[in-house]
């Protein structure tokens, strides 16, 4: 609670009468770029929805492995999280998107908070009778990998590479790709992290790059490093390459001349855009509800278990993406 206002007018006083104005307050994870880890759980104001936004009560949300990674590089004070689930406690003044009461799958800044003001279009309604808290691993990987590949065109018969495919982009990629009709090689980074990729789709699991034979069409990149390089020598000609992650977080060296090949013209495509995910978010909610899709939960455990987690994800001993339930 806050207290404010001026105590009551009297004679040629004109100050208004004193007034009680209250403020809730929540819990959330906030960046500490100077301090700890990067991060630490605090008391802040409830988000206050404008009128194209909806008010969530968060019940569950994921951690992406960048989040944590680079948790530094957000200004102090800055509300983390990005991926989330829970129901609508507001509903946006327009008229438009959820009603009160929905259970939703969101995709916007500050998540990890007991609540989260999100713009409609960046919500979608999750169908009933599906397990709500683990599809809130699903927006960020699920989105990335979804338009990175449907950027690509038809993927029916064409050969896709999918590196650091046991983390959460790579299993969804593998997923997507394999029911497309692709030939899907997926890599690990070892034996043990191979584990379950060929029941998602993959035709062929290695353990490192340099184990693959042959040219590939498309490349979905995720570590970065020396990985980068050595996909983009593997694409044939008129391929592409997105490069949507680097998770080994060292720099990568291309060498000389290595961008000139005869032939159609390859690509290397960055990827960022997030924008307006609510129809992609409905459109992998359908997938899951339907058993075209699986959801890539490695690890789950209470949002006060952070450090456990955000260890357990840049140790790389989660097979998937983290699921955190806000208590």
């Amino acid at each position: 609670m806050r207290v404010g206002g001026a105590g009551p007018a009297r004679g040629g006083d004109q100050r208004p009468p004193f007034r009680i104005v209250w403020r809730s307050f929540m819990r959330a994870i906030i960046a500490t770029p100077d301090a700890g880890p990067g991060y630490r759980p605090d008391e802040v104001p409830d988000p206050v929805a404008g009128p194209s936004q909806v008010l969530i009560a968060v019940e569950h949300v994921s951690v992406n492995h960048g989040e944590v990674r680079y948790a530094r590089a957000f200004p102090a004070g800055t509300m983390l999280g990005h991926d989330a689930v829970g129901r609508v406690l507001r509903a946006a003044t327009t008229g438009t998107g959820p009603r009160v009461g929905a259970w939703v799958i969101a995709l916007g800044a500050g998540a990890w908070a007991h609540r989260m003001a999100v713009d409609v279009g960046a919500v979608a309604e999750i169908p009933g009778g599906m397990d709500v808290a683990e599809l809130a691993v699903l927006p960020t990987v699920g989105v990335t990998a979804l338009r990175a590949l449907r950027s690509t065109g038809p993927l029916r018969g064409r050969r896709v590479l999918v590196t650091g495919a046991s983390g959460g982009v790579g299993r969804i990629a593998v997923q997507l790709a394999s029911s497309q009709g692709a030939e899907v090689i997926a890599v690990v980074g070892s034996a043990s992290r191979a584990d379950g990729l060929a029941s998602l789709g993959a035709k062929e699991v290695v353990v490192g790059i340099d184990a693959i034979a042959g040219e590939v069409d498309v490349v979905v990149e995720t570590v970065g490093g020396v990985v980068l390089p050595a996909a983009w020598r593997l694409l044939s000609p008129g391929g592409v390459l997105h490069s949507i992650g680097w998770a080994s977080g060292e720099p990568a060296t291309f060498p000389v001349n290595s961008t000139f090949a005869p032939g159609a013209a390859r690509s290397l495509r960055s990827f960022g855009d997030v924008a307006s995910p609510g129809a992609d978010l409905a459109c992998l909610l359908g997938l899951v509800r339907d058993g075209a899709l699986r959801v890539p939960v490695g690890w789950r455990g209470s949002w006060r278990h952070l450090d456990e987690a955000a260890a357990a994800l840049l140790g790389r001993r989660v097979a998937g993406k983290v699921l955190l339930d806000v208590d």
